[in-house]
């Protein structure tokens, strides 16, 4: 469970140039929750997601994660619960290693340090199990170099090593902007297995109005720094398309 109690988030505050990015928010995400979060450029999504991530620390407020204060912790130290994706596909991997190698730092992110992860036959059969349910063909090709493969493919990978380790709460910050239709598909419904099928509590920002419709139990619509809409998973299921562009004017 993740819980935000009134987090606000300043920039350059006492200048000329101040920003309120996120004003006083308090929010709850259920675990194994899927929410969708929309809105304008600037209504503060993105500082949404670093804010629970660890990447930005609030100006005001406390965040708790499954019952931990970890509004001091940094990144690094969330690491443990928290996995994300990024609008690009070049973030999240290390494109000089192979595909296994990315796996294997993947299964070591949050634990004790075991060089002999990723080396033994077994690891690489999970491996090869996981990647072959993607349907890409890249289960017999774990020895290739992740920066030889196209973003769809990267954004998928990188879907899956969240899911090597501990963490149970899945941040996806516009994975499919950069990547074609098809790919798109399938970075998304593989987003939406691992929410269904393992439980993760997931997160996904998004500009793509179809896709805010499509997935996700919850919808949640920011404005300025603020909480304009919050729409539950019987409220969305009535929820038609039209309905959703309205709120852009």
């Amino acid at each position: 469970m993740i819980s935000l109690q009134k987090i606000s988030k300043f920039f350059n505050k006492g200048k000329t140039n101040e920003v309120t990015a996120l004003n006083n928010i308090s929010l709850q995400i259920n675990e194994g929750e899927f929410v969708v979060v929309i809105g304008a450029n600037g209504s503060g999504k993105t500082t949404l997601l670093n804010i629970i991530a660890g990447v930005e620390m609030p100006s005001l407020g406390k965040i708790e994660i499954n019952g931990n204060d970890v509004t001091p912790l940094p990144e690094y130290k969330r690491s443990r619960w928290v996995a994300r994706v990024f609008q690009n596909p070049n973030n999240g991997t290390a494109p000089d290693l192979t595909i296994l190698d990315n796996f294997r730092l993947a299964a070591l992110r949050t634990q004790r340090k075991n060089m002999t992860i990723g080396i033994n036959a077994a690891f690489k059969k999970k491996v090869q199990e996981k990647i072959s349910e993607l349907g890409m063909g890249l289960e017999n090709k774990i020895n290739q170099p992740m920066g030889n493969l196209s973003g769809g493919q990267r954004q998928a990978l990188t879907l899956l090593m969240s899911v090597m380790d501990d963490t149970n709460i899945l941040l996806l910050d516009e994975p499919t902007a950069a990547l074609d239709p098809k790919s798109a598909l399938v970075v998304l419904k593989l987003a939406d297995k691992l929410n269904k099928d393992l439980g993760m509590t997931t997160i996904l920002i998004t500009h793509n109005i179809k896709d805010a419709h499509q997935y996700g139990n919850r919808l949640i619509q920011l404005n300025e720094g603020k909480i304009l809409r919050d729409i539950n998973a019987e409220m969305k299921s009535r929820l038609s398309l039209p309905d959703i562009f309205e709120w852009f004017g």
